[in-house]
């Protein structure tokens, strides 16, 4: 599979199943590490809180490779729902995906936060593209990233 080639189109309410579905494989190692792992809640959590107007589905060679999602809150965009099927992940795709994200948000200025369970192996991806640490508890990592400066935009970062 070449994640080299991928797209996102815009998501539909048909897409909730297989996200769900790809949400409980991906999170089950954390979730069960940190004892919090519930086969039926790690997917109604997507259902119930599942906006397909600002989400996006992933596609690798044309098949279903992940989501994403963008929800606006008063003060930022919320990453969300960012979910790659295990056999694409460690191939750039996840970087790739950040950055048309972010080169977006920086274009308009907004600050993008997320939420990552603490011990996730995801926290280094985020922190390679620039979201810092702003709290935590004992089950996530709030972190934020802030629009880079017009002057570095396009220097060809990332």
């Amino acid at each position: 599979m070449d994640t080299r080639a991928w797209t996102m189109r815009p998501a539909e309410q048909a897409d909730v199943e297989a996200i769900a579905e790809l949400r409980a494989v991906v999170m089950r190692p954390d979730l069960e590490r940190l004892g919090r792992y519930d086969a039926h809640r790690v997917r109604q959590r997507l259902r119930d809180g599942f906006s397909p107007q600002h989400t996006s589905v992933i596609t690798t060679d044309g098949t279903f490779a992940g989501s994403v999602a963008l929800r606006p809150s008063e003060d930022a965009l919320w990453l969300e729902h960012f979910y790659l099927r295990p056999e694409v992940q460690g191939r750039g795709l996840g970087s790739a995906v950040l950055r048309t994200l972010l080169t977006s948000t920086d274009a308009t200025g907004d600050r993008v936060r997320l939420n990552v369970l603490r011990g996730s192996p995801a926290r280094r991806l985020y922190e390679r593209h620039g979201f810092t640490v702003e709290s935590q508890d004992p089950i996530d990592v709030f972190m934020l990233r802030l629009p880079a400066p017009a002057a570095s935009r396009g220097a060809g970062g990332g």
